[in-house]
């Protein structure tokens, strides 16, 4: 049987689903945030002098957890927004809803195009999926959500997808990080990958690079996308901007990449010297087609994840090697 193109979207639970999925219903999530506010509000007057005027500012989350209608305001934008996107995607195309959990089992190979609904890490989780297939990012609540990759309204969801379709849509090319296991695992990153273990302590392996080879003890590595270098990778830019302004010096200005440039950064994290560890190969530049080869000396609980999702990872313990640099593959951001 012949299997039809179709238009994949892309969506994620809101936060009354997950409330929900862990309560049973709407009712029971309510009372149980109601619940936590009187503790909350318990623990403010138990901390008041004895005057019983509380000294401490007022915090607004505890007042935000009753506000159950900004869940419920929240889904129902979400879901009316999916109801106005079924009449703008009537192009003579089947429509495949795929949610977030199942991304990696979806076969987006036969979709002219990926319509991405929700926030920026819903995009970026997407594109490590759906190969070279361009992808329309919509903001289902721009009220709510910033929307740095999410260029398009529901109202202008249409006329994106056309073009798109029409072959006529501008397109930005993201560079995105690959990993590439001795074990035949791959892994991609649109912003970037930790390498280290799954707990605080302290990661062991042996790090390579065209400057050399040395065994560390650290927290871990950063290895980001230009598209991530704004994230995890500027805190510890800030970090080492900090101490030197603190001790007096003044750091050269930070490397600045943009989505497309075809290069990454690295950088470890508390590099540790020690009689089994060094600390010099400590941050670097990684060009196309140069390594950033990765040993690992855990015998346990060593992990290699992107992008923040630490439910998704491959696990990194002694015997195993991990190849990083630059991905063929690209992600294809629909902008105008």
């Amino acid at each position: 049987m012949r299997i039809l193109p179709s238009i994949a979207v892309v969506s994620q639970q809101t936060r009354l689903t997950g409330l929900k999925a862990r309560w049973a219903t709407a009712g029971a999530a309510s009372f149980r945030l109601k619940q936590v506010r009187a503790h909350a509000l318990e623990l403010r007057a138990a901390a008041a002098p004895q005057g019983g005027v509380a000294t401490a500012p007022q915090d607004d989350s505890i007042d935000a957890l009753a506000a159950f209608s900004e869940y419920e305001q929240e889904d129902l934008a979400y879901r009316r927004t999916f109801d106005l996107l079924r009449r703008e995607l009537d192009f003579g195309y089947p429509i495949s809803f795929v949610s977030r959990e199942h991304l990696p089992s979806f076969d987006f190979g036969r979709c002219p195009l990926v319509v991405v609904v929700g926030q920026d890490g819903l995009v970026a989780n997407a594109a490590k999926y759906v190969g070279d297939v361009p992808i329309v990012a919509v903001n289902p609540d721009p009220k709510r959500f910033d929307g740095i990759l999410l260029p398009f309204r529901v109202d202008q969801t249409r006329h994106a997808v056309r073009r798109t379709l029409e072959n006529k849509a501008k397109l930005r090319e993201v560079t995105l990080a690959e990993v590439n296991l001795n074990d035949g695992q791959r892994m991609l990153a649109f912003n970037d990958f930790f390498i280290g273990c799954q707990t605080h302590v302290s990661a062991r392996y042996t790090l390579r690079v065209a400057a050399g080879s040395e065994p560390q003890s650290s927290s871990g590595l950063i290895v980001s996308t230009g598209a991530g270098s704004t994230g995890w990778l500027s805190s510890m830019f800030n970090m080492a901007e900090g101490f030197a302004k603190w001790m007096g010096g003044q750091l050269e200005p930070r490397p600045r990449l943009q989505w497309e440039d075809r290069r990454l950064l690295w950088v470890v994290r508390e590099p540790f010297r020690s009689k089994h560890s060094g600390a010099e190969l400590v941050a670097g530049v990684l060009e196309e087609k140069e390594l950033l080869i990765v040993e690992s000396l855990m015998p346990n609980g060593g992990v290699i994840f992107s992008d923040g999702i630490e439910a998704d990872f491959l696990e990194f313990n002694s015997g195993t090697i991990g190849r990083l640099g630059v991905s063929r593959q690209r992600a294809r951001l629909v902008v105008g």
